[in-house]
C-alpha cells in the first residue's frame, strides 16, 4: 500500500511499544515517528516546538499527522501557535489531562485546546478510555 502524503506518527505520554498499533503502522507502511526527548513527564511547549520542527521536515501541505491519547493536546497546541495547513491530522483517544484519572508529571498541556483545526481532521474516540470520559471525548472530537 502507498501513501500520498508524508506521515508523521507521534505518540503520547510514555511512548508506544512495538505492539503498539502505531509502531506497526510505522513499520509496515514506512512512516516517520515523532521523537520526543521526554515521554514520561513532557512539557507542552517543548513537544509543539519538536513536532514543528518535523513538520518543517516536509512540504507542510502533504503532511498527514497521526497522533494518539495526549498527542493530539500537543497536536492542537501546535495549530494554534504555528496555523500551518497541513494536509490533514488523524487523531485518536485524545486523553483528557484534567481527567482525576490522568498520570501526573505533564505540564502545559491543560486545558485541551478547543476550537477548529486550520486543516482536516478526523478524530476516533472510545467509550471506555481511562483517561477520557465519553461526554469529554466527544467535546473534544466536535470541537
Amino acid at each position: 500500500m502507498t501513501f500520498n502524503a508524508d506521515i508523521l506518527i507521534h505518540p503520547g505520554l510514555g511512548n508506544s511499544g512495538p505492539q503498539h498499533w502505531q509502531s506497526i503502522w510505522e513499520k509496515q507502511f514506512n512512516f516517520a515517528r515523532v521523537e520526543q526527548q521526554d515521554w514520561e513527564t513532557p512539557v507542552c511547549r517543548d513537544w509543539v516546538k519538536t513536532l514543528n520542527n518535523y513538520v518543517k521536515r516536509y512540504d507542510p501541505s502533504n503532511v498527514i499527522l497521526v497522533g494518539h491519547s495526549l498527542a493530539c493536546a500537543a497536536i492542537a497546541y501546535w495549530a494554534r501557535q504555528y496555523n500551518i495547513g497541513i494536509k490533514g491530522a488523524l487523531l485518536v483517544a485524545p486523553s483528557d489531562t484534567k481527567a482525576d484519572s490522568y498520570p501526573t508529571g505533564t505540564s502545559g498541556f491543560t486545558p485541551m485546546p478547543l476550537g477548529k483545526l486550520p486543516f482536516k481532521s478526523i478524530t476516533v474516540i472510545s467509550n471506555n478510555d481511562f483517561y477520557v470520559t465519553p461526554e469529554r471525548a466527544h467535546l473534544f472530537a466536535d470541537s
